[in-house]
């Protein structure tokens, strides 16, 4: 049974990162497809006001709590989650993972070339890491057919997609009935931190729940997606007045 915490209307499951490992172990032997989210609170609020993501993400066969917004507004409620499991995190965990079992991981996203120096990386960090292929591609629908055909060839176990939300996570929904891989997950600037395009914050930032402020530093111009994931998003969630009524009744 999936133990599920609703956060302004947006379901996110109750689990950790080795729970999460098991659930992507159990798809791959089931077959596809399936698709995985990890819900931060930009893609919260996001989904408020964008019905087809909000579709997705309660469709999504796993939906991980990355952001320590999520952690915070979740523990407000009084429906605390045992942890977070980011993008990356995870991302790091399966190939860790896909290099002892035999899976392969397909890259699709980012900027040209970036996916193939990520995935580099994620190779000497795992030695005897499969990787099926890596493309750039967009999301634009008119490219879709070219990037099934790559994908469908390649046969991989593991599809990553950094397109960046919502559009990752629409792309995966709309393509996987035709892709059918065993797992799909949108990835957002995983493959930017991983090929050192995009520093990654400090370990003690990232355990205070500061990362967003690490990257409004480094990259001052996203002011806006940053504000978004962190004072709006913590704002809207005590204006709602759940998270309000358990933190006084406490």
């Amino acid at each position: 049974m999936r133990k599920r915490v609703v956060i302004l209307g947006v379901a996110i499951d109750d689990v950790l990162m080795d729970e999460a490992i098991a659930a992507v172990a159990r798809f791959i032997d089931e077959g596809g497809p399936h698709q995985i989210v990890t819900v931060n609170p930009e893609f919260v609020m996001e989904a408020r006001r964008n019905r087809a993501f909000r579709r997705v993400l309660a469709a999504a066969d796993l939906a991980t709590p990355d952001g320590f917004g999520i952690i915070l507004a979740a523990r407000w409620r009084g429906t605390p989650l045992r942890g977070r499991v980011t993008g990356i995190d995870l991302t790091e965990r399966i190939a860790a993972e896909a290099a002892r079992r035999g899976w392969s991981l397909f890259l699709l996203g980012a900027a040209p070339g970036v996916a193939e120096r990520a995935a580099a990386a994620l190779q000497r960090a795992n030695p005897g890491l499969r990787i099926a292929g890596c493309y750039a591609g967009s999301p634009r629908p008119s490219d879709e057919p070219l990037i099934r055909e790559r994908i469908l060839a390649a046969r991989p176990d593991v599809l990553l997609v950094a397109y960046g939300h919502p559009a990752q996570d629409l792309w995966i929904a709309r393509n996987q009935p035709l892709l059918r891989v065993p797992v799909a997950i949108g990835v957002g600037g995983t493959f930017d931190e991983l090929a050192g395009v995009v520093p990654r914050a400090p370990a003690l930032m990232q355990r205070l729940g500061l990362k967003w402020l690490y990257r409004l530093i480094v990259q001052p111009w996203r002011w806006r997606r940053i504000m978004t994931a962190a004072p709006l998003f913590l704002w809207t969630v005590l204006r709602e007045g759940r998270a309000f009524d358990a933190l006084h009744a406490e």
